[in-house]
């Protein structure tokens, strides 16, 4: 039995992965003014209450996978770096394993997410599949011959910063046209927003009564309706969502595309003009490399799924 963590900025989850499911599920609270070492020392405490709490010996567990932020070097379980915790070379798998007894193993947290869901959700049917997730930023993760492909020294899969158009927005990491500039949440209210503006009698004003109302669901409420300007706000961002979609599926060939975050929550909503969008324009016809473009299935479980699954296949 394996235990998968996944580690966020004000939260840890862990659970058992036992013939496929989640048992014992158990949360920790974590904190940036924590250093490595005692992040670590909670992550061990937060496992050996997940065995409790599934009423399994802890001595049963045979090892532990963690799927966190930041750039990984997933050889040797060291967090290179996360910004947001002010983490450098932090040897994170190193110090679990010391205080746990376990083989740990540590991977980006996206990656876990596509492998969680590639294995037992929604490209469970696929053996190459590549996971969009979209939030504040665009993260991602492949799959490929039913393995996870994180590129040399870890560092690959960084969809969000592969550019969509040159010379385009500014975005954090400094570059411009970067995907995530046009295919995030963030970006989906700002395109909300600017048509709202313009639109000053459309529905969208009934879900948000100011600006700094609208959120990743303002506009597909107004979509729903029929209401014209919502319709082509959310035309608008699936063009940026579906470019970058369709220069990966030109360069991986996946099987499967399947769509992450709060947005998945949308399914056809979001689905049928995002399909609308990426089939005319792929490179080889899906009619003969079949593509299919999915909303995820195991919504904030995924990172755990995908954190067990990475242990146990480093195992």
């Amino acid at each position: 039995m394996v235990i998968g963590v996944d580690l966020g900025g004000m939260s840890a989850k862990a659970a058992i992965l036992q013939n496929g499911k989640l048992v014992g599920k158990s949360r920790v609270e974590t904190s940036a003014e924590h250093a490595v070492n005692e992040t670590a020392f909670a992550l061990t405490n937060l496992c050996r209450q997940t065995a409790e709490s599934a009423g399994v010996p802890f001595e049963n567990i045979s090892e532990i996978g963690i799927g966190s932020p930041g750039v990984i070097d997933s050889r040797t379980g060291t967090v290179v770096s996360w910004t947001n915790y002010g983490w450098k070379n932090a040897p994170l798998a190193e110090l679990v394993q010391k205080y746990s007894g376990k083989p740990t193993y540590v991977t980006n947290d996206a990656n876990a997410a596509a492998l969680g869901e590639a294995k037992y959700g929604a490209g469970r049917g696929y053996n190459n599949s590549l996971l969009v997730t979209i939030g504040t930023g665009v993260g991602g993760g492949i799959v490929l011959g039913g393995k996870l492909y994180e590129g040399f020294r870890s560092a690959g899969a960084e969809i969000g910063h592969m550019v969509i158009r040159q010379n385009g927005e500014l975005c954090s990491c400094g570059r411009r046209g970067c995907y995530e500039v046009y295919a995030s949440a963030r970006a989906l209210v700002q395109i909300t927003q600017e048509r709202m503006q313009k639109e000053r009698k459309s529905a969208m004003w009934k879900y948000a009564q100011t600006l700094e109302d609208v959120d990743g669901r303002t506009v597909f409420l107004a979509a729903r309706e029929g209401d014209p300007a919502a319709e082509t706000a959310l035309t608008r961002y699936v063009a940026g969502l579906g470019e970058g979609i369709v220069n990966l599926v030109n360069v991986l060939r996946p099987q499967a595309v399947i769509i992450g975050g709060g947005i998945s929550a949308e399914k056809e909503l979001l689905l049928k003009p995002l399909k609308e969008y990426v089939y005319p324009r792929i490179y080889v016809s899906k009619d003969y490399a079949p593509l299919e473009i999915l909303c995820a299935e195991l919504g904030n479980d995924a990172g755990i799924y995908g954190a067990a699954q990475y242990a146990l296949e480093r195992l």
